[in-house]
């Protein structure tokens, strides 16, 4: 064999032997690497079920204080305004200006309709003109009596003088003519909104027919009608509550103004004024929810009534401490709805909870004792007061 041709050969083996290496080590390979995936997947499994054991549930919480129960009447009540005019023409003629639109603002004295002066001004010319001829008749039915006995008139001699003169009624039709001249220009009673316009420029209207109507938003009542049971235990002056979907639930603080005397016959009910603060975002016409205060329990122990629930019969509250829910029985007593009296213990005495506690008012339904738990909301205030405590 020539010395090329033994060299081609041996570098033939050569690659042969490699590649049969190589396929070695690939088929040992994928064994390995899945055996240590197998490892490494168990250990990862094995913490995630050890760290999943420990996660702590989100809830909310709220704070138990100390402060005033207040025990309600639950009703419902409708929002009006205190000041809403009609403003009628008070004189018959032609529109001649509108000065305003549905949803304006209005101060008072301002400028609403003006009708055409001209037909006004011309009464109280006439009118100028008749009181200057009354007056001419009077002194002549006067003066010459006068003169032949050198002394004035007497007060009866004149009042007759001046009836016959008609100068009486002709200063009652200038004046008459000069305030309808007055009141060819309406303006607005009080500040307020515009709610309706019922006329147009050019329009001829007779007197008594309706031109505007305002409304007087700053100051707006709930007339809430009372079951006659309930009477009794509501209080002239005493702190209201109202809310609306109008509001988004959000309450509005208000005050017992008036109770008035009469109860209905047929609703058995009686009504009461709840006078609302300026800016409440309610409008006339909207139906409320009304809470009237009723009686107030000074200086009691207080929880969310959200945060109350039964177990085995008995009622406890989730209370978190060192980031673990851990129930504590409580003794209940009167509640408005929204917050519930916490009493002493009957057998030790002593209250529970404390005031400045966390008690879970969400997420607290299926909660286990001494649940890890983490707070991610919370009521900085407990709500509103509701409902009536039995």
């Amino acid at each position: 064999m020539r010395p090329r041709q033994t060299l081609n050969v041996m570098r033939y083996a050569s690659v042969l032997i490699a590649l049969a290496l190589a396929a070695t080590a690939a088929c040992r390979k994928p064994g390995d690497a899945n055996s240590a995936d197998t490892s490494s997947g168990s250990a990862a499994s094995e913490d995630n079920a050890s760290s999943g054991a420990q996660v702590a549930l989100p809830v909310a919480a709220a704070p138990v204080r100390r402060g005033d129960l207040v025990l309600t009447v639950t009703t419902t009540g409708q929002v009006v305004s205190e000041a809403v005019a009609l403003l009628k023409s008070e004189v018959t003629g032609t529109v001649s200006r509108v000065a305003v639109r549905p949803g304006d603002r209005v101060r008072r004295g301002q400028v609403l309709v003006a009708f055409d002066p001209k037909p006004l001004d011309l009464a109280v010319s006439e009118a100028e003109a008749a009181v200057e001829q009354a007056r001419v008749q009077f002194r002549d039915l006067t003066y010459p009596d006068s003169l032949v006995t050198g002394r004035p008139p007497t007060e009866e001699q004149r009042r007759v003088a001046a009836v016959r003169s008609g100068l009486q009624a002709a200063l009652v039709r200038l004046e008459k003519a000069k305030l309808d001249r007055e009141r060819a220009t309406v303006v607005s009673p009080f500040d307020g909104m515009v709610d309706r316009v019922e006329v147009a420029p050019g329009v001829r209207v007779s007197a008594g027919e309706p031109l505007v109507r305002v409304v007087d938003l700053s100051q707006l009542r709930v007339e809430a009608n009372v079951l006659e049971h309930d009477l009794p235990f509501v209080r002239d002056g005493g702190e209201a509550t109202v809310s609306s979907a109008a509001t988004g639930g959000r309450p509005i603080r208000g005050r017992i103004v008036a109770i008035l005397p009469m109860v209905d016959t047929a609703s058995r009910s009686g009504r009461v004024y709840v006078r609302l603060p300026a800016n409440s975002g309610l409008r006339p016409g909207m139906y409320a929810d009304v809470r009237l205060e009723a009686a107030r329990l000074a200086n009691r122990i207080l929880v969310p009534a959200r945060a109350v629930i039964q177990r085995d019969g008995r009622p406890l509250v989730f209370v978190v401490k060192e980031g673990r829910a851990q129930w504590v029985y409580i003794n209940p007593g009167r509640s408005n709805g929204s917050e519930t009296e916490v009493l002493p213990d009957t057998a030790t005495g002593l209250i529970p909870v404390q005031v400045g506690d966390q008690v879970i008012i969400e997420g607290h339904i299926t909660l286990a004792h001494d649940a890890p738990v983490r707070v991610v909301s919370g009521d900085t205030a407990i709500g509103v007061r509701a409902g009536r405590g039995q």
